[in-house]
């Protein structure tokens, strides 16, 4: 049995009972500070958030070389703990694995916590629900040269005009099965440093690691991100247990 048979009977088994769930578990979230005296359990409870932050991923590996892992949804429940929702699910990271010290072109899906984009990007299928999206079009780009002025942006130029950027920036409406649908996990935003890394996004799976994104199944990923809600400023947290737990 192929290595992509296995992970598709794996996805197949495990996300089952996150389908049934619709769009995961709309259990009250967004409830603000914790209730006093409540007891938060979980690896989600260790992680340093912003403030505001009421959904988050956590994007688990197993070691810096893995390129497997699991991701597990959270929300704040009405307590102000963050509680799981739904199962967790097979994800995919880095062929080099996972680093703190990414720069551009190392193949390494960034440790840390981070938050996810407010737009949504689709092949011309925009999520219901989705609030903000962005239809990849031709000349639709992600500007990866660490010379350029819109490094680690998106950019929409006519279709069939040259980009003036180069290094790895990609087409992003060639990418026909990776990007079907994506957020950005927002790394390397703010400020942009040059070099440091760029292009990395939530995306659908294609059957083996990534150049340094996340990805989850396709359909799965759809689930996650209908579910995500800007207004409760949702991040995704990756990295190994010791590294989300600030140990």
């Amino acid at each position: 049995m192929s290595s992509w048979v296995r992970r598709a009977l794996v996805a197949v088994v495990l996300c089952g009972p996150l389908l049934a769930l619709g769009p995961l578990d709309a259990s009250p979230s967004g409830a603000g500070a914790r209730t006093a005296g409540a007891s938060c359990h979980g690896l989600a409870n260790r992680i340093a958030l912003a403030p505001g932050t009421d959904q988050l991923l956590t994007v688990l590996v197993a070691d810096h070389r893995a390129t497997t892992a699991w991701a597990q949804a959270w929300s704040r429940g009405a307590d102000g703990c963050l509680v799981a929702r739904g199962p967790t699910i097979p994800a995919e990271v880095g062929w080099a694995g996972t680093s703190a010290a990414k720069h551009e072109g190392d193949g390494t899906t960034p440790i840390g916590t981070f938050r996810l984009g407010a737009r949504t990007y689709d092949l011309g299928s925009p999520l219901p629900g989705a609030e903000r999206h962005q239809a990849l079009t031709c000349g639709s780009w992600w500007d990866e040269d660490p010379s350029s002025p819109a490094y680690n942006r998106f950019v929409q130029l006519p279709c069939g005009q040259p980009p003036s950027f180069g290094g790895g920036s990609e087409a992003l409406w060639t990418e026909q099965v990776a990007y079907q649908h994506f957020v950005e996990i927002r790394y390397n935003a703010g400020p942009i440093v040059a070099g440091r890394g760029s292009g990395i996004f939530l995306h659908d799976g294609t059957g083996g690691p990534t150049a340094g994104c996340v990805s989850l199944p396709p359909g799965t990923l759809e689930l996650v991100l209908s579910w995500l809600d800007p207004a409760l400023r949702p991040a995704i947290a990756i990295g190994t247990r010791a590294d989300l737990a600030g140990a």
